[in-house]
């Protein structure tokens, strides 16, 4: 396992965090970590090595945040290049700054439609083992702490119509979800074990609910070892708008299910919305604080964390022309300065309004 000292013994040494700033510059020691704790709950974020190579991030990140999920490093593209050789390079950094300064971590994601190397497909083609899956999960949940992982990771066609085209599918058909899961277990049997999806939040999704709760009660009829849902929590401000009764339903659904309820993925896209920054930032900051209104009134739910803190580092290839123009994405709590934003008082907010059960 990363410990601790296995960190210390790398040479490198904790951070002091110092007092933070809003973005009018005011002292401000309230930490959204410790607003979430309050209620029963854990707040954290996605963050990948190359960001904990700036200060101000790792300050933050420290001041907000009690756990933190690998953004890319446990991709299994980034992990294992060539069959059976290994680079734990940077998912170890992560887990070893985390052991350090007293974060949890959770882990994302161990199978995958996408972001897999270039060997798997062939190697799935020419023999069907199911080795190449188990062994893969066996390894990273033998190696790491996680108080939670993304077993399998947006299986349910984009539609809602079904399951979706991937390798796994090719290879072992609907039964790989289950197979993925007993494996996970018996190499773990102390980590939450998760199922990850992005497409319950919007209000016109009802199909793409209605197969999720036909995944879930399939999965717990065969008893696999599931413990919950992950709800990405990818939002639009200026887009399809979620649907707080219909969400809600959904989630009193998956709690009578006996499972619990993560927010894993959450940001704000504000394309199509209007060019003044303050209209764009209420707008984000209004959607969250509608999906969190519900997500966070449901008992089942233990935890939330946004994709990033910052919208430093968002830098989709496909709005290189908007960049150009000065344009730049408002979807994550600070702006590019590490300032906080209208979306990080939503979740402070929201946080706090949770309800006590």
């Amino acid at each position: 396992m990363i410990s601790r000292r296995h960190f210390l013994a790398s040479g490198a040494s904790a951070l002091a965090v110092p007092a933070l700033t809003s973005s009018s510059g005011a002292q401000d020691r309230r930490s959204l970590k410790a607003i979430a704790a309050s209620k029963g709950f854990v707040f954290g974020t996605a963050a990948a090595t190359y960001e904990l190579k700036h200060r101000d991030f790792v300050l933050a990140a420290l001041h907000d945040c009690a756990q933190l999920v690998p953004e890319y490093e446990m991709k299994r593209d980034a992990l294992e290049p060539q069959r059976g050789q290994y680079n734990f390079t940077d998912l170890d950094a992560l887990f070893s700054f985390a052991a350090l300064n007293g974060l949890s971590m959770r882990g994302h994601p161990l199978v995958w439609y996408a972001a897999n190397p270039p060997w798997l497909a062939p190697a799935l083609q020419a023999r069907r083992d199911e080795r190449l899956m188990t062994g893969y999960i066996q390894t990273l949940m033998r190696r790491y702490t996680m108080t939670s992982v993304d077993v399998v990771n947006e299986a349910i066609a984009p539609d809602g119509n079904g399951l979706r085209p991937s390798p796994w599918l090719d290879a072992f058909g609907p039964r790989y979800i289950d197979m993925a899961f007993h494996a996970a277990r018996a190499a773990n049997p102390r980590a939450k074990l998760i199922y990850n999806d992005w497409g319950c939040e919007q209000g016109p999704n009802d199909r793409f609910r209605a197969t999720t709760l036909k995944l879930l009660d399939g999965l717990i009829a065969r008893r696999v070892p599931i413990d919950g849902l992950g709800l990405q929590g990818h939002l639009e401000a200026f887009g399809p708008r979620v649907d707080q009764r219909k969400l809600r339903d959904f989630l009193n659904e998956v709690r009578a299910r006996g499972l619990s309820i993560l927010v894993t993925e959450l940001d704000v896209l504000d394309s199509g919305g209007p060019s003044e920054i303050a209209a764009r930032d209420r707008g984000v900051a209004d959607e969250a604080r509608r999906f969190l209104d519900v997500v966070l009134d449901n008992p089942a739910t233990n935890a939330v964390l946004t994709w990033s803190l910052s919208d430093r580092y968002i830098d989709p290839p496909e709005e290189w022309k908007l960049k150009l123009m000065g344009w730049r994405f408002r979807k994550l709590p600070y702006d590019a300065q590490m300032r906080r934003k209208p979306l990080w008082n939503a979740l402070a907010q929201s946080f706090a309004g949770r309800h006590s059960f």
